[in-house]
């Protein structure tokens, strides 16, 4: 199995930039796509973004279409999401996410899930 933990969010001005890390422990960490999903409070989790098990395919929610990056770093068993330009209504929890052998772009499609990081973004 698969155990990630996010870091890297925080309180942070309108404009500002985040890079979220997600950090990845299991022997078959390499195999899995790997994503980004957000929740704010009395909302459905949302996805974000997801990146196949090479890092050579991306793609991303409608909300956060260029202006967040997704990548990984398999060598370092690391995902990140670089959040640029970010606005209030980015404002939510953030979850990493691994979908053993395939993408997880759907809540459906995650087979692990990390514990949460809080971004706030103020206006």
């Amino acid at each position: 199995q698969v155990q990630l933990v996010e870091s890297g969010g925080g309180l942070v001005h309108a404009g500002d930039s985040l890079r979220l890390s997600c950090a990845a422990s299991g022997r078959t960490y390499r195999d899995y796509g790997m994503g980004w999903f957000r929740q704010a409070p009395g909302k459905e989790r949302e996805f974000v973004a997801a990146i196949n098990y090479s890092g050579g395919s991306t793609y991303y929610g409608d909300s956060v279409k260029g202006r967040f990056t997704i990548s990984r770093d398999n060598a370092k068993n690391t995902v990140y999401l670089q959040m640029n330009s970010l606005k209030p209504e980015d404002t939510a929890v953030y979850y990493c996410a691994g979908g053993l052998g395939r993408l997880p772009q759907a809540r459906d499609r995650v087979d692990y899930w990390g514990q949460g990081t809080q971004v706030t973004v103020s206006s």
